[in-house]
Parts: C-alpha cells; sequence; structure tokens
C-alpha cells in the first residue's frame, strides 16, 4: 500500500518515544500507513532506545538538529520494514547526491560522507504495526561521533523531506503495481 505522507509545519524534538503505533496518526489526523516528516533535536535516552545493540555499546544519540522521518505500516513483519527502511536510506542518499553532489556511502541503513555520518535510523514492530525511524543531522555540533549535516553540504531540509517523501511514495506505489502484473506459476 503507498503510505500518505506529510511535513509537519512545527518543530519537534525527537527522543525516541515518537517510535510508537498511531504517532503519524495523533500528530496529524491522518489514519493507516503514514511517512511523516519533522525537524528538531535528538537525544535518544537508554528508557526509549530500540536499538540493544547501541544500548550494550553505550552509544549516545544526540543531534542539535535533525530532519526525522517516522514511517508506520500495517500488516507488516519486521522484515519487510526493515526493507523499506533501507530503500528509504537509499533514496535519501541518491537524492542527497543529486541535492549537493557530494559521494554519498550507504552501509546498511546508514549514510556516509567523506567517512562521517549524516544519519541515524533504526526498524521495529509493535502489537499493530511495523515502524522506523530515519534522521539526517541538519547541525552537527556536539554529535558523539565524526558527523555531517545538510547544512554544511547546501541542502534545505523542508524542500529536500518532501521530494524525500515524493519518491518514497512512487517507489512504493511502483512496488504495489509490480505486484499486479505478473502471473503466478507452477
Amino acid at each position: 500500500m503507498t503510505p500518505s505522507i506529510q511535513v509537519l509545519s512545527e518543530p519537534l524534538d525527537y527522543d525516541g518515544s515518537q517510535l510508537t503505533s498511531l504517532f503519524g496518526y495523533e500528530q496529524t489526523g491522518i489514519s493507516g500507513d503514514l511517512v511523516i516528516a519533522f525537524c528538531g533535536a535528538c537525544e535518544v535516552g537508554e528508557e526509549t532506545m530500540v536499538d540493544v545493540e547501541d544500548l550494550v555499546a553505550g552509544h549516545r544519540i544526540y543531534s542539535p538538529e535533525m530532519a526525522h522521518f517516522l514511517a508506520e505500516a500495517f500488516g507488516e513483519s519486521l522484515e519487510k520494514m526493515v526493507l523499506r527502511q533501507r530503500l528509504f536510506a537509499r533514496l535519501a542518499a541518491d537524492l542527497l547526491r543529486e541535492r549537493s553532489g557530494s559521494r554519498v556511502v550507504v552501509r546498511g541503513d546508514d549514510l556516509f560522507i567523506d567517512r562521517r555520518k549524516a544519519s541515524i535510523s533504526v526498524a521495529t514492530v509493535s502489537p499493530i504495526s511495523a515502524l522506523f525511524h530515519f534522521a539526517l543531522n541538519i547541525e552537527t555540533e556536539g554529535v558523539p561521533v565524526p558527523a555531517i549535516g545538510l547544512r554544511e553540504l547546501g541542502v534545505e531540509w523542508r524542500p529536500f523531506a518532501n521530494e524525500l517523501l515524493e519518491l518514497y511514495c512512487a517507489e512504493c506505489a511502483d512496488i504495489r503495481h509490480a505486484t499486479t502484473k505478473v502471473r503466478w506459476v507452477e
């Protein structure tokens, strides 16, 4: 199913508690599969950290300002949501290359430019849906790893977010179409 999309008009800080069922619906009034984008700081504490590998390693997840993307899909498995998350990361990388002229390297669901981290991401499931959070640094002061942000690259977050959401929706629609035009085989 092709998700609805919306860029929130007001800034919203991300602390991990937003990665929960129906958060997008609460923010937008739009039910069903949805991807929202917003900008704001990011600081994820132990109590809301979903990535247990990061938790065990004691990693600090912080950025003073990021472009956040939260996706929710109903009826999806964790594996399918990880695939959606990685598709989203690759679309973001392609768009970032186009907008900035930078060489963007994708490793799993992370984006790197000049060996500096540009993004964070995680996928998970709830009792009723599957979710992913993907975010790109806008500013990098105080980020605990070598990082690069959209501002340094000369990329405005809102037009970038709008285009990325449109690209993702188009890809989801094209995937859906691909499933409707083939015959089964014996």
